[in-house]
């Protein structure tokens, strides 16, 4: 975990060129994957701009939200190619996507699997929710859920 992600360490330590390898890392099956309609209603109704950041590239995320049924309900999707293959937690890979959307950190969310990635955006000031089967307790995380599309749907009540 020296440097963040693997492909960030390949590319420090031994000169991997990126785009190749994320193009052969992300060619995987996702035919398991399956259509969650009441996720998909519950991000269409959240209000202001909806992103996806990922440190995977953003072509892979497309298809993942295509094969969930999500596609078209987010006004961007943003890969690691776009912080310069800068991976989170990485301040500078946030400061840069931000930057590039125009996102004011003290007026949005951040939703997050890897915890470590939710204390940069903590810091700028966001809220900051930890999606993940297990909570785990740090001053970085405001909110945990195991299931989004319930906790989505408590935000309208």
């Amino acid at each position: 975990r020296t440097h963040g992600t693997t492909l960030a360490g390949l590319m420090r330590e031994h000169d991997v060129d990126p785009l190749p390898y994320l193009e052969d890392v992300h060619d995987i099956p996702i035919d398991r994957l399956e259509p969650d309609p009441h996720l998909a209603e519950r991000i269409r109704a959240l209000p202001g701009r909806r992103i996806v950041y990922t440190n995977g590239c953003a072509p892979y995320a497309e298809r993942v939200l295509s094969a969930r049924g999500l596609s078209g309900l987010f006004d961007a999707v943003y890969g690691v190619e776009h912080a310069s293959f800068h991976p989170k937690p990485d301040h500078a890979a946030f400061a840069q996507v931000f930057s590039t959307d125009g996102v004011i950190p003290a007026k949005a969310a951040m939703f997050e699997d890897d915890p470590r990635n939710l204390a940069v955006p903590h810091a700028m000031g966001m809220r900051t929710v930890h999606v993940a089967p297990d909570p785990e307790h740090a001053d970085h995380i405001e909110y945990h859920t195991d299931d989004l599309s319930r906790f989505l749907g408590a935000l309208r009540d």
